[in-house]
Protein backbone atom coordinates (compact mmCIF):
# COMPACT_ATOMS: atom_id res chain seq x y z
CA UNK A 1 0.00 0.00 0.00
CA UNK A 2 1.64 3.09 -1.30
CA UNK A 3 0.64 5.97 1.48
CA UNK A 4 1.75 9.37 2.07
CA UNK A 5 2.66 11.23 5.69
CA UNK A 6 2.26 14.35 6.16
CA UNK A 7 1.53 17.17 8.50
CA UNK A 8 4.23 17.16 11.18
CA UNK A 9 6.28 20.26 12.80
CA UNK A 10 7.43 22.03 15.60
CA UNK A 11 4.46 22.49 18.99
CA UNK A 12 5.07 23.71 22.11
CA UNK A 13 4.16 21.26 24.87
CA UNK A 14 0.80 21.00 25.49
CA UNK A 15 -0.05 22.21 21.78
CA UNK A 16 -2.03 20.27 19.17
CA UNK A 17 -1.19 18.86 15.42
CA UNK A 18 -2.63 16.68 12.90
CA UNK A 19 -1.11 14.32 10.96
CA UNK A 20 -2.33 12.82 7.48
CA UNK A 21 -1.95 9.63 5.83
CA UNK A 22 -2.66 9.55 2.39
CA UNK A 23 -3.29 6.92 -0.23
CA UNK A 24 -2.25 7.12 -3.85
CA UNK A 25 -5.39 5.92 -4.90
CA UNK A 26 -8.61 4.62 -3.74
CA UNK A 27 -7.82 0.71 -4.73
CA UNK A 28 -4.40 1.44 -2.25
CA UNK A 29 -6.64 2.46 0.38
CA UNK A 30 -10.05 0.95 0.12
CA UNK A 31 -9.99 -2.52 2.19
CA UNK A 32 -6.90 -1.87 4.20
CA UNK A 33 -6.74 -1.07 7.41
CA UNK A 34 -4.21 1.53 8.43
CA UNK A 35 -1.77 2.41 11.27
CA UNK A 36 0.23 5.26 12.83
CA UNK A 37 4.06 4.52 14.43
CA UNK A 38 6.56 6.71 15.14
CA UNK A 39 10.22 6.34 16.22
CA UNK A 40 11.55 8.59 19.04
CA UNK A 41 14.97 8.66 20.42
CA UNK A 42 16.10 5.81 21.34
CA UNK A 43 13.16 3.52 21.15
CA UNK A 44 11.92 0.92 18.45
CA UNK A 45 9.35 2.15 15.87
CA UNK A 46 5.90 1.69 17.72
CA UNK A 47 2.11 1.96 17.02
CA UNK A 48 0.38 4.85 17.97
CA UNK A 49 -3.28 4.05 16.51
CA UNK A 50 -4.53 1.69 14.16
CA UNK A 51 -7.65 2.10 12.21
CA UNK A 52 -9.96 -0.75 10.32
CA UNK A 53 -11.87 -0.19 7.23
CA UNK A 54 -15.07 -0.60 9.56
CA UNK A 55 -13.63 1.72 12.07
CA UNK A 56 -12.13 -0.44 15.10
CA UNK A 57 -9.49 1.27 16.22
CA UNK A 58 -6.60 0.39 18.50
CA UNK A 59 -4.09 2.66 20.15
CA UNK A 60 -0.83 2.81 21.97
CA UNK A 61 -0.93 3.24 25.81
CA UNK A 62 0.54 6.48 25.46
CA UNK A 63 -1.38 7.72 23.28
CA UNK A 64 -4.98 6.83 24.63
CA UNK A 65 -6.96 10.09 25.94
CA UNK A 66 -4.85 11.77 23.97
CA UNK A 67 -4.51 10.84 19.93
CA UNK A 68 -7.46 10.22 18.15
CA UNK A 69 -7.87 8.06 14.62
CA UNK A 70 -10.36 8.56 11.45
CA UNK A 71 -10.64 8.08 8.13
CA UNK A 72 -12.28 9.69 5.64
CA UNK A 73 -12.71 7.02 2.99
CA UNK A 74 -13.58 9.96 0.37
CA UNK A 75 -10.40 11.23 0.16
CA UNK A 76 -8.62 8.26 0.87
CA UNK A 77 -7.15 9.86 3.90
CA UNK A 78 -6.53 8.42 8.00
CA UNK A 79 -6.26 11.29 10.22
CA UNK A 80 -4.23 11.07 13.36
CA UNK A 81 -5.15 14.25 15.98
CA UNK A 82 -2.75 14.37 18.22
CA UNK A 83 -3.61 16.63 21.66
CA UNK A 84 -1.84 17.02 24.85
CA UNK A 85 1.28 16.42 23.31
CA UNK A 86 5.06 15.80 25.05
CA UNK A 87 8.03 16.78 24.12
CA UNK A 88 8.53 12.79 24.54
CA UNK A 89 6.25 12.75 21.61
CA UNK A 90 9.15 13.95 19.40
CA UNK A 91 10.38 11.99 16.83
CA UNK A 92 9.03 10.61 12.93
CA UNK A 93 5.81 9.68 12.50
CA UNK A 94 5.01 7.19 9.41
CA UNK A 95 1.78 5.26 8.43
CA UNK A 96 1.57 2.00 6.95
CA UNK A 97 -1.30 -0.13 6.26
CA UNK A 98 -2.63 -3.83 4.89
CA UNK A 99 -5.67 -5.92 4.85
CA UNK A 100 -4.37 -7.98 7.71
CA UNK A 101 -5.66 -6.29 11.33
CA UNK A 102 -2.81 -8.34 12.84
CA UNK A 103 -0.36 -7.09 10.65
CA UNK A 104 -1.46 -3.16 11.35
CA UNK A 105 -1.60 -3.87 15.16
CA UNK A 106 2.25 -5.46 15.07
CA UNK A 107 3.65 -2.81 12.27
CA UNK A 108 5.01 -5.45 10.71
CA UNK A 109 5.89 -4.73 7.03
CA UNK A 110 9.10 -4.46 4.94
CA UNK A 111 8.78 -0.99 3.98
CA UNK A 112 8.50 2.03 5.02
CA UNK A 113 8.02 5.77 3.45
CA UNK A 114 10.04 8.50 4.63
CA UNK A 115 7.72 9.70 7.28
CA UNK A 116 7.22 12.64 9.07
CA UNK A 117 8.79 14.75 12.02
CA UNK A 118 7.22 16.03 15.32
CA UNK A 119 9.18 17.82 17.43
CA UNK A 120 7.78 19.18 20.58
CA UNK A 121 9.31 21.87 22.53
CA UNK A 122 8.91 22.24 26.18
Amino acid sequence: VQLQASGGGLVQAGGSLRLSCTASSASAFNGNAIGWYRQTPGKQRELVAAITVGGTKRFGEFAKGRFFISRDNAKNTVFLQMNSLKPEDTGVYYCNGGPLWTQVQAGDFSSWGVGTQVTVSS
